[in-house]
């Protein structure tokens, strides 16, 4: 029997789609891994869950590793079909508190962030909240005022592709829920950071944004 070159080629063909597929096989595992161990360990690192999830499932190759929004859609997705009644009550009782919170920071333009807002979060997540403010130890005596105990930190925030600045933060625990306060500067108000989940202009929301969610 001859083989000729399109033999060949047919057969690389065949071997690129079943690469192709185990991929994509592959890259949904550690999705669905990645959103299960965010969902259940309150983790809101996505790098750090793609790590994880990598090392349970045994793969090396990042390229076969999910982009954040796939494990962020993953994770929305298995709250509501295991969870959906408790899944909604955790996020009311989430932006309540943040909504206590803003309002205790009012004078410092609050904005809710993250997965509070967007709704991924779990019952285990953080609160985290941008206040704007040109002496960042304003915020400490506001807490220290409320006899709220906190610890000074910081919070590495992305603009542009490669540009990282680091702010001061503050955490803390109210009620159940664990909660980060980042001061920016006054003008930061103008420019949001990019989301760690799309690299799109994160998404921030006023006490009367959120007033609006807990209403609904």
């Amino acid at each position: 029997m001859t083989i000729t070159a399109t033999d060949f080629f047919d057969v690389e063909i065949v071997m690129a789609r079943r690469a192709h597929t185990r991929n994509e096989q592959l890259r949904y595992a550690v999705t669905q891994e990645a959103a299960r161990i965010m969902a259940e360990q309150g983790i809101q690192d996505f790098l750090l869950a793609k790590r994880k999830a990598a090392e349970r499932i045994g793969i090396t190759d990042a390229a076969v590793l999910p982009k954040n929004s796939e494990i962020e859609n993953a994770l929305i997705a298995r709250q509501r079909l295991f969870h959906s009644h408790h899944h909604d009550d955790a996020i009311l009782q989430l932006r309540r508190s943040a909504l206590r919170l803003m309002r205790l920071l009012q004078e410092f333009q609050p904005r809710l962030v993250g997965s509070v807002l967007t709704g991924s979060a779990s019952a285990h997540s953080e609160i985290n909240v941008h206040v704007f403010v040109d002496h960042a130890e304003r915020i400490s005596v506001t807490l220290d005022e409320r006899g709220i105990t906190h610890q000074h930190a910081e919070k590495k925030l992305r603009y542009e592709s490669d540009r990282y600045v680091s702010y001061p933060s503050f955490k803390f625990i109210a009620g159940d829920h664990a909660i980060e306060v980042v001061a920016l500067p006054v003008d930061g108000i103008r420019q949001s950071p990019l989301s760690p989940v799309d690299g799109k202009p994160m998404q921030r929301a006023t006490i009367a944004d959120v007033e609006s969610l807990v209403q609904a």
